[in-house]
Parts: structure tokens; C-alpha cells; sequence
């Protein structure tokens, strides 16, 4: 049987694959380790965006910012308001135009039939409306105002004016309503009053609501009868939001326009309209509204720009997408978190930057989700701290990533090369020789008793039936591993490399030497021990002085209660530079007093004596050539090694599995 698969281009419906946990933490990587804040690593991962191993990039939310000034800029300088007061005013010309058109038509009609009393009555026919179109006023309301009481002669200008004057008022309130002028199409009273009762009841609820009494009309009983003009609304609260997003929005398409086209526009908004009952319904309900949503922009205002003309609708529509851009940009400028995403609505998103940004929003919001669920993070108190699971993960890909950097036939496994009385059980057994620990091999050993004295119960052993599990003799080592924090590590890029390779090293031996003892040592002017969990949040310090007196002696302490072979792995960028006096306090100078060093090898002299060899893998060797840290190999015995900051961890990793290598059990 073969598989079938079909494949189709992506709909906005299909959902990816989620977020691997691991991945986010190892995305984190550095900074994380550079800073020591995970709060702080994983809001500048969402910032920057994220690069996953397969090669996708989710985008962070300078992305999503940029994304959104732009839209912003584009709805600023798609057209201008006042570009349809200037239609209204053009088509108000023509209609005039025609107008008189139609008069001198009616008096050339006249002239031409010859009758005295024709002429005589159209004459003044023909001064009283030429006059009348004289005397209207010039602002827009005041000729809708005139033209509305003025007896057309032509039937065509007034059937214009008519489709106008309906057109004007499904725009106003489409501005206010959106969808719902059919409702006062032709300027229907039946309608009106309808319009009129639905604000009302709107109102009516609102109040009673804020008051905390029964609603009546309830939801159900006011969509029942006015379902109609308020289509996709299924509860109050979403009916009250539309509402109020489109009344602000107005509120915004108004304070964006001038005084002077403020003025105009409300003079032809209240011809318009006409009905008093219904202004003071909507201004009722924008009251109501106000109070309700009290966190809407409703006083704001934005200066649209654009070459083109945009109704009024267009524009409170544009008003609102640009309060939700705004609304955006101040989460998107200011999230500190993922969770902090979650107030931006996903669906504003989409309606504004596209189904593509809104996905990408989804997945960044997803990542503290996903690390926490996985157990690799936790909030404690509003921050966002490792785990001890987390502390694990990051050091098995610290460790996974060193090996990938190093010949991979220069490393291996670490066990004697000869068997012994260990305890590690292996998978091969052998016959039972006098000295050998009597781990018996039980289903062996019974099987050669059945072997050679047959079936039968009971099974009688006798000593040649015995087999033994053979054991590997496995050598003991005891680490410390020293790291410098002083202020010269970060300086020169050394900082990140050493603690990659410190939790590289405490993965490996945690994990493959479990018998091995690993004490983690960090100093700048004095020397402090540390956890393995605390080493991806170790900071170096803002102190100068290089400790290394202090870091040995520590050290040694912590190798004193251990047992088998024993080192010391010293990473510096530097020369001791400070000791303990004696008085118990850091003593720091540069160049290094005579006292340091004297003091310094005194302690490399007794760790020494008690048998423990002190690696020093120093870097930066363009800088100095170290004659301190090589008169330490030649008085103990251990190795110096020069490597860059980049070999630092694989010199280190292939160094200790060598040695563990030519490790040998006491006796």
C-alpha cells in the first residue's frame, strides 16, 4: 500500500505546527546567559522575533510595530473629508445649473406660443424663482435648507435634489449606524420612529443596567423586534460595544475636520435629519454610550491628509481602525511580556494588518505559554525564573552544541580498561572464579544447572554452575570548576563562553559521570560557591579584581570532603589582581602586589600538597602572556591551555574526558 497526500495553499484556517519548548529556550540562548534575566531575555526575544532550527522566523514586535505605523500612515493619506462636502457642493451647482436651465426653457416656451397671458404668468413664474435661487446662502446647510422648501420648475433638477438629498442622509447616518439607513430611506415617519423606539430601548437598557434593575425590554424581546437593523449582535454587551465603536469613531471623523466643516456638517446633519426627536434619541444613546465605555477615544481626532476624497462614513470607518492602530501600538511599544499580548485583540489584528500578522501575534503570544506548560520556566512573583528542568535542558544543547564543535573521534567513553570489583553491571557474565564478587547471573546460572543435571524440581546448583555478571571498574574524579566574573570577562566577549562550557561540563558529568563530584566556584574580588541551577542567571560583577587566592582555597575546602582524583579548572582573562588580607577583606590592586602573587602560589602549593592538579585554560593570549599562570603549571603539575573564547568549551570538554580516561581505582 502506498500513502495518499494531498496539499492545498493555506486559507488563514490550517494551524502549524505548535511551538517546540525546547527550541524557545535554546532561542533564548545567549542572551539569556549574557544578562542572567529570563523576564528580561524573553521580552527582548519577543521584541527582536524568533529564529527557529527549522528556518521559520516568527516576527517580534518591532516587526508588528513597524507593521502597524505603517498601516496607520497609509489611512492618514488615503483621502480627505472635506472632499465630500466638496461633492455635495458641486452636485448642489449642477442642480442649480439645471434649474435655471428649466426656467429660461418655460420662458422660451412661453415666448413661443404667442399667448400675452402665458407670458405674463410665467414671466413672473420665471423672477420669482430666479430670484429665489439668488437669494439662497452659500454654505452647504443653508442651500439644503432652501432647496428642500423651493418649488422646482425642472423635474429633472428636483429628482436630482431628491436622490441627493437621500443619498446625503444615508451617509449621516451611516456615520452614526452603520448598515442602518434603509431604515430612514426617503425620509419614511414610520421609519424614523422605528429608529427613533430602537434608541430608545437601547438607552432604556443602559440605564437600567447602571442602576442595577431588571431590563425590560430584555435582549431577546428588543432583538425580536429590532433584530433587523442590528445584524451579528448576540448579546447586549457586544450590541453596546459595535455601538459605541461607531459612535466614537463618528466623534472622531467630526473632531477631524475643521471648525468651519464642523459647522457645516452639523447644519446639514440637523436639515438631514430633521426630526428632533430622533437627534435627541442618538444624542440620548451617545450619552449612555460615553458613559458606559468610558476607556473609547472620544475626543479624539486625526488629520487626514490624502489627496482623495472619502465620504463621511469612510472616514468615521477609518477613524475607528485608526483608534484600534493606536490602541495596538501602545501595547506593542510598551509588552514586557508575553502574556501582556493577550490584551490586544487578535481580531482587530487581522481586520487592520492582515491575517498574516495576526497569526504571527498568535504564535509570539504563545511562547511563555508554551515554555511554562513545558515546565521549563515559572512565574514566581510577576518574573519568570528557570526551572530546575529548565536548567537541565539548556545545558544538555549547551552540551550538544560543544560537542558539535569538536572531532568527534577525539572523545569518547571513559571506563577503565580492565575489569574489576565495580558496580556498574555490563551485559556479558562468566564463570564464577575463586576472588570474583559473587554477582550472580541468576537465570544463567540456573539454566547451567538445568543443562547439566536435567529438568526436574527442585534444581540442585552446584558451584560450576555458577555465572557471574562482569563489572567495570570505574575511577572516581572530583571537579571544581573556577570561573572568573570580573569585569574584564564581558568586556572581551569571554563571559557567555565560560558559563556555556561550565553547564556543558556539569551536564556531562551529572549525566555520564554520576559517581564524578563537580563544585562550581565563581570569583571576581572574592570567591563564591554556586548551584548548578543558579549558573544560566550568574552575572559577572560590576568589581574589580581577580581573585584567584581566594577561588583555590575555596576550592580546595570543597575537595577536601571528596575522594578520588582531584582538579582544579581555573578560566581567567587575567593575572591575579586581588587577595584576601589579613583582616578578612579583598585587597585589590593593578599591577598585582608582590602580595597577591606570593599569596596566590602559597594556596597553588598547597593544593599541591594535597594532590589536586589545577588545569588553567587562560584566554585572550594576545593580551598577555600570562608568566604567572605558567609558573602555576611548573610548581603543580597541571597543563595551561590558550584557546580563544569560541574553543574555550570544547578545550575544556575534550581535556576532562582525556583525563578521566587515564583515571585509575585506587589499589
Amino acid at each position: 500500500m502506498s500513502a495518499r497526500y494531498d496539499y492545498s495553499s493555506w486559507d488563514g484556517s490550517q494551524d502549524f505546527a505548535n511551538l517546540d519548548p525546547e527550541d524557545l529556550l535554546a532561542a533564548l540562548g545567549d542572551d539569556l546567559l549574557a544578562t542572567g534575566d529570563l523576564s528580561d531575555a524573553i521580552e527582548r526575544m519577543l521584541r527582536g522575533g524568533i529564529d527557529l532550527p527549522d528556518g521559520e522566523h516568527i516576527d517580534g514586535l518591532r516587526d508588528l510595530l513597524d507593521e502597524t505605523r505603517l498601516r496607520r500612515d497609509e489611512l492618514l493619506e488615503q483621502g480627505n473629508p472635506d472632499g465630500e462636502l466638496a461633492k455635495y457642493r458641486d452636485a448642489l451647482d449642477a442642480i442649480e445649473e439645471r434649474e435655471r436651465q428649466g426656467i429660461e426653457e418655460l420662458a422660451q416656451e412661453a415666448a413661443d406660443s404667442g399667448d400675452e397671458r402665458r407670458q405674463e404668468v410665467t414671466n413672473d413664474v420665471v423672477a420669482e424663482r430666479s430670484m429665489a435661487l439668488d437669494l439662497m446662502p452659500a454654505d452647504l446647510p443653508g442651500r439644503v435648507s432652501s432647496m428642500t422648501n423651493y418649488e422646482f420648475v425642472s423635474s429633472e433638477a428636483r429628482e436630482q435634489f431628491e436622490q441627493l438629498l437621500e443619498e446625503m442622509r444615508e451617509e449621516v447616518i451611516d456615520t452614526y449606524f452603520e448598515g442602518m439607513s434603509e431604515a430612514l430611506k426617503n425620509a419614511d415617519p414610520e421609519a424614523t420612529a422605528r429608529m427613533r423606539d430602537a434608541m430608545d430601548a437601547i438607552s432604556t437598557m443602559v440605564e437600567q443596567r447602571q442602576r442595577g434593575e431588571e431590563l425590560d425590554p430584555t435582549f431577546e424581546a428588543f432583538m425580536e423586534k429590532f433584530g433587523d437593523m442590528f445584524p451579528g449582535a448576540e448579546s447586549l454587551d457586544q450590541l453596546l460595544e459595535q455601538l459605541a465603536q461607531q459612535m466614537a469613531a463618528a466623534e472622531a471623523m467630526w473632531r477631524s475636520l475643521s471648525a468651519d466643516q464642523r459647522a457645516e456638517l452639523q447644519g446639514l446633519s440637523e436639515q438631514l435629519l430633521g426630526d428632533m426627536d430622533l437627534r435627541w434619541s442618538m444624542e440620548r444613546l451617545n450619552a449612555n454610550l460615553r458613559q458606559a465605555f468610558p476607556e473609547m477615544d472620544w475626543g479624539q481626532g486625526y488629520r487626514f491628509d490624502g489627496e482623495g476624497s472619502m465620504s463621511l462614513s469612510e472616514t468615521a470607518d477609518a477613524a475607528r481602525q485608526l483608534s484600534e492602530l493606536e490602541r495596538m501600538e501602545e501595547i506593542l511599544s510598551t509588552a514586557s511580556s508575553a502574556s501582556a499580548l493577550n490584551e490586544i485583540d487578535i481580531d482587530d489584528v487581522r481586520r487592520n494588518l492582515g491575517e498574516d500578522a495576526a497569526r504571527q501575534l498568535s504564535r509570539l503570544a504563545e511562547v511563555a505559554k508554551s515554555l511554562e506548560a513545558s515546565g521549563l520556566i515559572a512565574n514566581k512573583g510577576g518574573k519568570m525564573e528557570l526551572t530546575s528542568h529548565g536548567v537541565r535542558r539548556l545545558g544538555n544543547r549547551a552540551l550538544q552544541d560543544l560537542f558539535s564543535q569538536v572531532n568527534k573521534d577525539r572523545v569518547g567513553q571513559h571506563e577503565a580498561m580492565f575489569q574489576g570489583f565495580g558496580h556498574d553491571r555490563e551485559e556479558t557474565t562468566k564463570p564464577y572464579e575463586h576472588g570474583d564478587a559473587l554477582n550472580l547471573h541468576l537465570s544463567k546460572t540456573v539454566s547451567n544447572a538445568v543443562a547439566r543435571g536435567g529438568q526436574g524440581i527442585p534444581v540442585k546448583l552446584q558451584a560450576e554452575d555458577f555465572e557471574v555478571v562482569e563489572t567495570e571498574a570505574l575511577a572516581r574524579s572530583a571537579t571544581v570548576l573556577c570561573i572568573d566574573l570580573s569585569m574584564s570577562m564581558p568586556m572581551r566577549d569571554n563571559f557567555v563562553p565560560a558559563k556555556k562550557m561550565a553547564m556543558a561540563l556539569q551536564t556531562l558529568i551529572s549525566t555520564q559521570y554520576p559517581r564524578d563530584y563537580l563544585g562550581l566556584v565563581v570569583f571576581s574580588d572574592v570567591a563564591r560557591e554556586v548551584s548548578p541551577t543558579e549558573l544560566p542567571t550568574v552575572m559577572w560583577d560590576y568589581i574589580y579584581g581577580t581573585n584567584l587566592q581566594h577561588a583555590l582555597a575555596l576550592s580546595r575546602s570543597m575537595l577536601a570532603r571528596q575522594n578520588g582524583s582531584k582538579q582544579i579548572i581555573v578560566v581567567t582573562d587575567g593575572e591575579p589582581t586581588a587577595h584576601i588580607n589579613r583582616w578578612g577583606e579583598p585587597e585589590f590592586n593593578y599591577p598585582p602586589l608582590p602580595e597577591t602573587l606570593r599569596l596566590t602560589m602559597a594556596e597553588v602549593i598547597r593544593c599541591t600538597k594535597a594532590n589536586i592538579t589545577i588545569n588553567t585554560f587562560a584566554l585572550d593570549l594576545e593580551r598577555t602572556h600570562y608568566p604567572f599562570v605558567e609558573q602555576i603549571a611548573k610548581v603543580n603539575g597541571g597543563r595551561t591551555f590558550y584557546p580563544s573564547h569560541d574553543e574555550l568549551g570544547g578545550y575544556v570538554l575534550v581535556d576532562f574526558l582525556k583525563h578521566r580516561r587515564l583515571l585509575r581505582p585506587a589499589g
